[in-house]
């Protein structure tokens, strides 16, 4: 039994205004590739695949088109789709049962009832292969319930012990219904579950559009809250590449692309999982990188010699600039602009530190959005009201379930 693990395509997302459906096409070219090459017998996709909850057409019409490509494949016989923190879970259910005809399966968030999350992966044959735990992104509702005056360390405890009790009951079902298989086919049945979580210790990367899935940022799962009976847990949410507490089959395949500067360079994966019996083996396979990314710093002269450099390479690369010079560079854009001609890179972002350094030292509030994350800006309102210390750790919680609320909303949802 082969399956290949995949995750956090954002399908729709786009680079400082810069469209990327061509990388997107390419990566899914190419994964069609890998499958139908490996002879792939199923594709798990752990959450994530749009960027947002309202994907656009074109978006839309790439994941459709994959999916048909990927079920008239002799080889993969299932594809297996749960909902991440960025997608509608009532857009991606909805034509889950048509989907279902072409063996797709998808579920976009927690169903009523848990055996729901539970999937038979079968061949050609009919017989059993697998055992798929298909547990999507858990919603702060779907784990936990709300008690007025419980403090923010009651909120956490609840919410890890909400993700282990999940695990823990789709987990003994899925074990009774594999002890009952085993015991009829006289064979060793994998058991594989997924997540779209943010496990203890995770590594992430600038501007990757990663974020804290809950309140207060520390529910943060390890590999001790996973059921031991799991043979292989295939994570998204993380867009680096890693397993989880050093346990070669609990991993995260890591996004497709490079979805900022920061992971310019990263080593892209998906990750094939073949089993013998119960037991895994775990290869990753490396994505090719279909628009480089480089990020290049320095004062003006370092900036031009690194452009040359990569001019003389032919280099086709999405650059982000940023000056750190003494003066304030006020030919910066244009002496960019003069090295960049007649070449193939495209200057997506330009920083001028310096100048940024001078104006927020003048006035913090011409300091741009672009340098601040939410809970940033909303710290500086704090400091700009004056707010005493004592009223702020009060403040800060109901900002956080606030924008909570807000990202799990799912706007296509009647």
């Amino acid at each position: 039994m082969k399956i290949l693990h995949t995750s956090d395509w954002h399908l729709g997302r786009s680079l400082f205004g810069r469209s990327r459906y061509a990388e997107f096409e390419a990566f899914l070219e190419w994964l069609a590739g890998v499958l139908e090459r490996e002879q792939v017998d199923a594709l798990v996709v752990a959450g994530d695949i749009f960027d947002t909850t309202t994907p656009s057409n074109r978006a839309q019409e790439l994941y459709y088109r994959f999916l048909c490509r990927v079920a008239a494949l002799d080889c993969c016989r299932h594809v297996v789709i749960v909902g991440g923190n960025h997608d509608s879970p009532s857009f991606l259910n909805a034509p889950a049962q048509l989907l279902r005809a072409l063996d797709v399966h998808v579920i976009g968030a927690t169903p009523s009832a848990i055996e729901d999350e539970l999937l038979t992966l079968r061949g050609v044959d009919g017989s059993p292969q697998a055992l798929i735990a298909a547990v999507p992104y858990l919603r702060d509702r779907d784990i936990r319930t709300v008690e007025a005056g419980e403090s923010m360390e009651d909120k956490q405890s609840k919410l890890i012990h909400g993700i282990q009790a999940h695990y823990a009951a789709v987990c003994e079902k899925a074990s009774e219904i594999r002890i009952e298989m085993e015991r009829k086919r006289n064979l060793e049945i994998p058991l594989i579950a997924t997540g779209h979580l943010f496990s203890a210790g995770g590594k992430t990367t600038d501007d990757d559009g990663v974020r804290e899935l809950y309140v207060g940022s520390l529910a943060q799962v390890n590999a001790q809250s996973f059921p031991q009976e799991l043979d292989c847990l295939a994570l998204g949410h993380l867009h680096v590449p890693q397993s989880v507490g050093a346990q070669d089959h609990m991993r995260y395949c890591g996004s497709p692309l490079s979805m900022g500067f920061g992971e310019a360079g990263q080593r892209k994966q998906v990750v094939m999982v073949e089993f013998a019996g119960r037991t895994p083996q775990v290869t990753p396979l490396d994505i090719p990188c279909f628009q480089p990314l480089q990020r290049v710093k320095g004062s003006l002269d370092e900036i031009c010699s690194r452009l040359e450099r990569l001019k003389q390479e032919h280099s086709n690369a999405w650059l982000e600039i940023e000056y750190t010079g003494t003066d304030i560079g006020d030919t910066l854009r244009e002496q960019v602009e003069l090295v960049l001609e007649d070449s193939d890179m495209e200057r997506l972002r330009l920083r001028n530190s310096t100048l940024m350094n001078k104006v927020i030292h003048r006035a913090s509030v011409e300091e741009t959005l672009d340098d601040l994350d939410g809970f940033q800006v909303f710290e500086r309102c704090l400091d700009a009201y004056a707010i005493e210390e004592d009223e702020r750790a009060e403040l800060k919680q109901l900002y956080s379930e606030i924008v909570d609320t807000v990202c799990e909303e799912d706007s296509n949802a009647e």
